[in-house]
């Protein structure tokens, strides 16, 4: 066995197996020194393809570094650490290695030189993520972690059939871009794309995320999802049908979490509506539109985790998590209340903050393509995503009624990771050429113009206006918003019972029907060849033993003739 290079990820994964042995003073600094040293390794590696390990001349981790795995592995692991600084105080270390066992196979995902790598990656990346929410401890959480479970089964088993498809069709495991004209090809995309949260399997991210504990939710938005937008970017770039995949998913994810009444499923929808810009514009595959998703990505991760930082940091200090029990909270809670209002200015993409330099660029790549209608989707979603994270996120959580709580802002560490990514936030806003040097492409785009800012401005503007407006429609109330979860949740169990009572009953009729026909037979025999029998009495036993000599001895002569 050989290794050449050590992939990144592992330093989280192998990593994360000390934390349980660790002492309290050492803990904290293995949490927050491990994503150090594998943001450091993955800038310092070259580029070009390698095997990581080689075990007896087979390549068991194949490698491979170029500038789109190194934008995507230095933005997971910069979410590790932001994420185990936030979770310091996080009591269960399980959760600590689970998540940071989740990043790592994500880093892993982000440098897969094939299909056989990225699957071991992705299925660790399932497991991890579904100890984290399992981590929670709470019966909500156990039951939504096994729904979860069971959806990213069934999307890495269509994964799996679709890399031995692809095998026995090509005769390798090269991963690289494709198109889903073959069944291999196109298995391979449904396995992504249920990870993605792809319609009709979007709504397990809803119903899942919000579950897990006021740390865990913030690692869970990072990496499952974005991981997938890493794949689609790499395999199937140009895929038109990701262009109405895209669009169900941005208006989808508008529409639940408007609905919502729960802070954190008002956020986990917003994630199905941010991942389907990127679907968007890995669709429409121009260089622009995929520099537009992959720096969406980037600044998507930071300002989600922002705004789910300040929601677990309300649940952590008030216990409470639905709208309708919380506001005012400004008063007691100002530096939360302010970074919650930079991640809702970014996920909008207000001007000078990270969504505003990254979202635009996939409204200018549908524009750059004549894609009229679907510029005017973007642009009125664009609207719809101020209207549910912008403006309702904030404005419930921390304004509207006083609801008499003044609890105080989190301990320091929480604090701190919130303040990190609200710098992130406003600096990739202000000097967006950072990020852009990162990108796959060269980029030749200039996102502060009169006409983008003006156009920017206008729309948040009036969506603001208009949420104020239908205000007393948005009131929340305590209601629980259906999904197509229902499905499988509640018709599919019921259906199944109730076949399981008609199936139940009618072999119970024909067991009674079998019985009664074979215990008429046993009572005949019995009744004729029991001992008090016709046939016992007619028959002595001397007679039947005389009997089966004779058939012996008839058998045996017409054998040997």
């Amino acid at each position: 066995m050989t290794i050449s290079s050590l992939p990144p990820g592992l330093i989280l994964v192998f990593g994360a197996l000390l934390l349980p042995v660790a002492g309290s003073l050492i803990r904290p600094l293995l949490v927050l020194a491990l994503p150090l040293l594998t943001i450091w390794q993955v800038w310092h590696m070259p580029d070009g393809s390698s095997a990581a390990l080689v075990i007896m001349g087979h390549d068991i981790i194949a490698v491979r570094v170029d500038a789109l795995s190194r934008l995507f592995a230095i933005i997971f692991s910069l979410m590790a650490f932001a994420g185990g600084l936030f979770a310091l105080n996080q009591k269960r270390t399980l959760e600590l290695v689970a998540a940071f066992t989740y990043a790592g196979s994500a880093v892993g995902v982000a440098f897969a030189g094939d299909l056989i790598t990225l699957f071991v990656f992705w299925e660790i990346m399932a497991l991890g993520s579904t100890i984290v929410l399992l981590s929670a401890d709470t019966p909500q959480a156990s039951k939504a972690a096994m729904r979860y479970f069971v959806v990213h089964m069934f999307g890495g088993a269509l994964m799996l059939t679709g890399i031995f498809l692809f095998v026995f069709d090509t005769g390798g495991v090269a991963f690289s871009a494709m198109k889903p004209d073959t069944a291999a090809t196109a298995l391979i995309l449904a396995g992504v794309l249920v990870n993605a949260a792809a319609p009709p399997f979007s709504s397990w991210l809803g119903d899942a995320y919000p579950e897990a504990s006021w740390s865990g939710t913030v690692f869970l938005s990072a990496f499952t999802t974005k991981a997938a937008v890493y794949v689609l970017i790499r395999g199937f770039p140009g895929t038109e049908i990701l262009i109405f995949v895209g669009v169900f998913m941005i208006f989808y994810g508008i529409t639940m979490a408007l609905l919502e009444n729960d802070m954190r499923r008002i956020l986990a929808y917003s994630i199905v509506n941010q991942v389907g810009f990127m679907v968007t514009g890995i669709g429409i595959g121009t260089e622009m539109a995929l520099n537009g998703a992959a720096a969406h990505a980037f600044a998507h991760i930071i300002y989600k985790a922002l705004l789910l930082m300040s929601a677990g940091s309300v649940l952590y200090m008030t216990g409470k998590r639905k709208c309708t029990d919380l506001g005012g909270l400004f008063q007691s809670m100002p530096l939360t209340t302010l970074c919650g209002t930079i991640g809702a200015l970014a996920i909008s993409a207000f001007p000078w903050t990270s969504g505003f330099v990254s979202k635009s660029m996939i409204n200018q790549a549908a524009a750059n393509e004549h894609l009229a209608l679907l510029w005017f989707c973007l642009m009125a979603a664009s609207a719809g995503v101020f209207l549910h994270a912008g403006i309702k996120f904030p404005w419930f959580v921390f304004f509207q009624k006083d609801s008499g709580l003044r609890p105080k802002d989190p301990p320091w560490n929480m604090r701190l990771a919130m303040i990190l990514f609200s710098a992130f936030c406003i600096g990739i806003g202000v000097w967006p050429e950072y990020l852009y040097a990162l990108l796959p492409y060269a980029v030749d785009y200039e996102p502060y113009t009169d006409a983008h800012v003006l156009n920017a401005m206008q729309l948040l503007l009036f969506a603001g206006l208009a949420f104020f407006i239908m205000l007393p429609m948005m009131k929340r109330t305590l209601t629980i918003s259906l999904d197509t979860d229902w499905f499988y949740r509640r018709l599919a169990p019921a259906i199944i019972n109730r076949l399981a009572t008609v199936i139940g009953n009618a072999d119970q009729a024909i067991r009674q029907r079998f019985m009664g026909a074979l215990n008429g037979v046993v009572n005949y025999v019995w009744q004729h060849h029991g001992p008090e029998g016709s046939m016992a009495r007619t028959w002595t036993t001397g007679n039947m033993v005389l009997l089966v000599t004779i058939f012996l001895c008839v058998y045996l002569v017409f054998s040997f003739i």
